[in-house]
């Protein structure tokens, strides 16, 4: 039987490059991991996302990925709902894949995930819409006034893009049904936006459509292509979103970790044994 973890309490790979050993107590709000280049930071990140996608539909007890076990909480859960952030705006190169999507404005990796989002945004907003109307009609006072907290993230979501992408003018189109942007009365697709303003869509959106549940939230170096003070108000921003949210990343920003998340920080060399 599943049971779903609140977050994950330690992750734990054996064997790491043949000879070191990984174990990592986590936070269930942030977890900063932090070292020099080469140390293992992203190999540390990509074990425990290739365990969690392995670990998808099977019991722990099945053996998946070898020399990776996670503790949750409550310990005797066995999967927890995650997502994953990948920064880099690298072209696609799986042609087959660009021809299979039918969509020319696909042609970086953060393309294809706004081209995923897109349609998880749909799927969210339909759940909320028969969330709020089983709500209205139920004839309880406490449910119609609970209807109105059921749609407050999506429109604190699109404030949040109309505060960010403001000083370029753009607004995000709160008629559309998918995500748009208004700027000096042209309407521009997510495609058209700029690297940064992508990735922190990305982020903001991946982070909505899991509608408040917990999750845990993977990013490797999400600072890239941000600009400082985006990096410096991204935590706050994520968890305004959903408090529920178990945020784990790599970073080289010491912007990142401003704004009381120091103590959320890790050395790699820290929780590394020979």
């Amino acid at each position: 039987m599943k049971k779903q973890a609140d977050y994950i309490k330690r992750i734990e790979i054996k064997g790491l490059w043949g000879r070191k050993n990984i174990s990592w107590d986590l936070r269930a709000d942030v977890n900063i991991l932090s070292g020099v280049n080469g140390i293992g930071k992203s190999t540390i990140l990509n074990n425990s996302v290739r365990y969690l996608n392995e670990l998808e539909g099977h019991a722990l007890t099945n053996g998946v990925q070898p020399g990776v076990s996670f503790v949750f909480s409550p310990e005797d859960a066995n999967f927890i709902r995650f997502d994953v952030i990948r920064s880099f705006d690298r072209p696609l190169i799986n042609s087959g894949l660009l021809e299979k999507i039918g969509n020319s404005n696909v042609k970086t990796e953060l393309d294809w995930q706004l081209y995923l989002l897109q349609r998880r945004y749909l799927d969210y907003q339909v759940n909320i819409g028969n969330r709020i109307i089983e709500l209205l009609t139920s004839g309880v006072i406490e449910d119609q006034a609970r209807a109105a907290e059921v749609s407050r993230p999506k429109t604190k979501f699109q404030d949040l893009m109309d505060d960010l992408f403001s000083e370029t003018g753009k607004k995000i189109n709160r008629r559309s049904n998918e995500i748009l942007f208004e700027q000096d009365g042209d309407i521009l697709t997510p495609y058209q936006l700029s690297s940064g303003e992508k990735q922190m869509l990305v982020i903001l959106l991946t982070v909505l459509v899991q509608d408040n549940q917990p999750f845990a939230l993977f990013m490797d170096e999400p600072e890239i292509s941000l600009h400082v003070e985006w990096q410096q108000r991204l935590i706050s921003l994520i968890r305004s979103l959903n408090p529920n949210v178990q945020i784990i990343l790599t970073t080289h920003s010491p912007a990142l970790i401003m704004n009381g998340w120091i103590d959320a920080v890790t050395e790699v060399s820290d929780i590394t044994t020979h």
